[in-house]
């Protein structure tokens, strides 16, 4: 078993990866005050023979390029990945140019081209990193044969074993790119669940505002009701007084008309009071509405109700519940080869829902993960038949809902030589019967 239910493209898109402009040239500013004082320290405190005039025109060309993009652009525009690589790229070749004329890799601040990449690690697109990962590279390759000496005593001047550079050389390159990828990987992770959360309330938001068009349906039902009962009563008068065939048949249409307004009216109403949220309902009621829509197709579906010395347990009508059982049904159906099983079981402290089908199972190799966000391989076909990769969400939405009800949920395979997936849902009787409005279940 895998997810079955897709969030659609035009339904809900993840955040585009953009880093705003003030950042990157805040982390330039500080760059320059930083590169600044280092050549101050450097030259005056420590009185080395620095080349002052080439760093110091780096710099100004760097905090001249930071006042440019301060006045002409909007600070807290966000920038296009491109726009934003860029300038990092920049910093990268001007932190270059810095250490060309102080030492190379001999100087100490050339891990300083890590910085650039885990910025760009964090908020940009993989292959941007990986972009900015190689011109680090290139460029701390180059350092290693072309740069003018450290500036160092000259009356002791320092040499450094080629080995010892090559060692340099090799710890910023595992530097770049097992940080680079690990600080992926954990922003990666965060955003996928931040997508996530987002596609749980959108359904959420569906659900809440289907009740509240539920609620509008029975206020219209209920206001329509007296001005239908009194054209129906007028036209049913006219209709005995009236002699002319012609006209009578007319007010006989109207009549009609307006009591099957009425009956549809009354349709209306009867199904907002009987669907409304904040109904009890028993345990086996719920599970006859979660299971009903998927008795159509072709699959034998099974439900068992254990019988148990308590009453049964009985809950409130919530979306939450609903959806995410529905959820967990759907995808046995869609994946069961003949049966999917629907057992439920209950006593005086916990209430238990086991859901199994005969299908291929859960994949082992993502057993352990069902239930993470973008966790599928599916593909689903679109409206005009071509296939396209869903977001996977619809197990991960399923199982917040129904932990957010207070269920503890757990995937596991049938023992062979059986095979399938099983699916338990295990709530504390006391939390699922104190269940009562939809707003609980969100907050």
């Amino acid at each position: 078993m895998t997810d079955k239910t897709e969030i659609a493209a035009s339904d809900f898109r993840p955040a585009q990866r953009h880093i705003r402009l003030d950042t990157i040239l805040r982390l330039r500013w500080l760059a320059v005050l930083g590169q600044l004082a280092a050549i101050f320290i450097v030259a005056q405190g420590l009185e080395f023979n620095v080349e002052i005039v080439p760093c110091v025109s780096i710099i100004a060309l760097s905090a001249a390029l930071n006042l440019g993009l301060q006045t002409l652009s909007n600070p807290l525009q966000r920038l296009e990945p491109m726009q934003a690589a860029g300038l990092l790229a920049l910093n990268i070749v001007e932190l270059a140019g810095l250490l060309f004329f102080t030492g190379g890799l001999q100087n100490p601040f050339s891990f300083l081209f890590l910085a650039p990449v885990l910025i760009s690690a964090t908020a940009l697109p993989a292959r941007v990193t990986f972009g900015l990962g190689l011109l680090a590279v290139a460029c701390a390759s180059v350092l290693f044969f072309f740069h003018l000496p450290l500036p160092w005593d000259s009356d002791d001047p320092l040499v450094l074993p080629p080995i010892y550079l090559v060692g340099v050389w090799l710890s910023i390159v595992l530097a770049i790119g097992v940080t680079s990828l690990y600080s992926f990987q954990v922003t990666e992770e965060a955003r996928k669940l931040a997508d996530a959360l987002a596609a749980t309330e959108l359904v959420l938001t569906r659900e809440q505002h289907l009740t509240q068009l539920d609620g509008l349906a029975a206020a219209a039902a209920h206001e329509l009701g007296t001005p239908l009962a009194t054209i129906f009563l007028i036209s049913r008068e006219l209709e005995k007084t009236v002699k002319d065939p012609g006209f009578a048949a007319d007010l006989k249409t109207l009549r009609e008309q307006t009591q099957r307004c009425r009956d549809i009216l009354s349709k209306i109403t009867q199904l907002s009071s009987t669907g409304a949220p904040f109904d009890r309902m028993k345990l086996s009621e719920l599970i006859e509405e979660v299971v009903a829509p998927h008795r159509d197709f072709g699959v034998d579906i099974k439900v068992r109700i254990a019988v148990a010395a308590v009453a049964e347990p009985v809950g409130s009508r919530n979306p939450a519940i609903l959806y995410g059982v529905g959820n967990i049904v759907e995808n046995a159906v869609d994946f069961a080869r003949t049966t999917v099983e629907v057992n439920a079981w209950w006593n005086k402290d916990t209430i238990e829902l086991v859901i199994s089908d005969d299908g291929p199972g859960i994949p082992p190799d993502i057993l352990n993960r069902i239930g993470e966000p973008y966790l599928s391989r599916r593909r689903i076909l679109d409206e005009g038949g071509g296939a396209r990769r869903g977001l996977g969400l619809g197990v991960f939405i399923a199982r917040t809902l129904l932990e957010r009800t207070g269920a503890k949920v757990s995937f596991t395979n049938r023992t062979f030589p059986e095979h399938g997936a099983v699916v338990q849902i295990t709530w504390l009787r006391e939390r699922f019967e104190a269940i009562e409005t939809f707003e609980e279940t969100i907050g």
